[in-house]
């Protein structure tokens, strides 16, 4: 088949897509594998070849993906259920002082997200921020939009979260480069974040009266008593991220030698989140008095919530496996070639509109990483690094009503719908395109 008939069959997939999910509200993972089906079957691929490649192409890509985020879901879990989230935000707002109680706040948040899911985290730290709004007597939205967007920026663009870790897959990106670079382009963005949070408060939001009165009823201070010290959540947080690294960073000075191998196996970052979840046991563990079983009871209170996560990023490796086989993948590089765009915003922009149209951040990374997969082949490792992040801050932007964060940010906030567009939906927007560009600039220096 041509290069354009191949693009058209590609266009009229992702818009079925959309279809399925926006207006039909058909499952993700559903739509995911009946729009597979479609591609395969019209761009001409064998009936009795598409359940091999359905299945390879799931399995292909949950056998690097799964076993990270389920193990960064325990470890989240772990830190969630000891209270260390109010640890960290009661160490950092006593060190910075009450005036900078935001920026603390956003801090702690940063590092909270690292391991655990946004909506969850967000969820969490929520008692926190009516505590510090009633506190300074100011509205939640002044300390919720900024904690949010930090949250928000982790989530999209730092394993173990879904769509990086699927992102660094599909485009075979190192995970130790990727997280080097995309920490340091995150801490920048959650600053401006923090800056730009402040630009939208300048207006006073009206607050739904049920937040006002969960404000009212907020005992803060008590959740802090059997908390573990915030040292301990930091180093926790760190550690994964600093095995990976470290394995990373031994192949490059060391070459291919004994002790690189031996740290390239602890830096891998299943092995990384791994030993970090046996040093949360031990540490938190003794300091809450948990027992084995204990500790082991609410591992699994995580894994349960990740399953949809799981198969929808599945339904995203069957999808990027049949644009693969289809020839697709090839045809859309080839395309990118002939009109001179070049792969950092063409991997932004298509990211941000799948963002948009459907909703999901991780389904927009995944599909997009798919698509890009081919085109990526010859490049270094820096430059696919560069490609993955521009992708996830595609992800990151215009967060509207299709958007489940959306709902629970504005929800917990006590914002109406057209006040959340203003805020959360903006702020969101700022934050990816601020990611995006900061991300092009290192480009130009690799």
């Amino acid at each position: 088949m041509s290069i354009s008939i191949l693009l058209t069959i590609a266009v009229i997939g992702i818009l079925l897509l959309l279809v399925l999910i926006i207006k039909f509200k058909v499952q993700p993972f559903i739509a995911l594998l009946l729009v597979s089906l479609f591609v395969a079957l019209a761009t001409g691929i064998p009936a009795n070849k598409i359940w091999s490649i359905i299945t390879s192409g799931m399995g292909g890509l949950l056998g690097h993906v799964a076993l990270i985020i389920g193990l960064g879901a325990m470890l989240g879990k772990l830190i969630e259920h000891s209270g260390g989230t109010y640890s960290l935000a009661q160490y950092f707002t006593n060190k910075l002082g009450k005036k900078r109680t935001i920026a603390a706040l956003t801090i702690a948040a940063f590092i909270l997200g690292i391991p655990v899911f946004f909506e969850v985290g967000f969820i969490v730290v929520i008692p926190i921020i009516y505590g510090f709004a009633k506190i300074n007597n100011l509205s939640p939205v002044k300390f919720g939009l900024p904690v949010s967007g930090a949250m928000l920026t982790v989530h999209v663009v730092l394993s173990p979260h879904p769509g990086p870790v699927a992102a660094i897959s599909n485009l075979k990106a190192d995970m130790g480069l990727q997280t080097m670079i995309a920490l340091t382009i995150a801490i920048t963005v959650a600053v401006v974040g923090v800056y730009y949070a402040k630009f939208l408060n300048r207006k006073d939001y009206k607050i739904d009266e049920e937040i006002l009165n969960e404000m009212s009823n907020t005992k803060h201070a008590d959740n802090l008593k059997s908390a573990p010290h915030a040292y301990t959540i930091v180093a926790l947080i760190v550690a994964p991220i600093l095995l990976i690294m470290m394995g990373t960073v031994s192949n490059y000075l060391m070459g291919d030698t004994e002790l690189s191998r031996y740290l390239g196996l602890i830096g891998a970052p299943g092995i990384a989140l791994l030993i970090a979840i046996f040093l949360a046991c031990y540490f938190i563990g003794r300091q809450q008095k948990w027992s084995i079983k204990k500790c082991s009871e609410i591992m699994d209170h995580s894994l349960p919530g990740i399953a949809t996560i799981i198969f929808v990023i599945g339904g995203g490796g069957i999808f990027g496996k049949v644009l693969i086989e289809s020839g697709i993948g090839k045809s859309l590089a080839d395309a990118l070639y002939i009109i001179n765009l070049p792969l950092i915003p063409a991997a932004f922009l298509m990211s941000l509109a799948l963002r948009a149209s459907q909703g999901s951040a991780t389904v927009a990374i995944i599909t997009t990483s798919s698509l890009l997969a081919e085109s990526t082949a010859e490049l270094s490792q820096v430059k696919i690094a560069l490609i993955t992040i521009s992708t996830c801050f595609g992800g990151l932007g215009l967060s509207h009503v299709n958007d489940a964060g959306f709902w629970v940010v504005t929800k917990y906030l006590g914002l109406s719908v057209s006040d959340g567009l203003k805020t959360w939906t903006v702020l969101t927007t700022v934050l990816g395109l601020t990611g995006f560009l900061l991300t092009w600039l290192v480009w130009y220096f690799v």
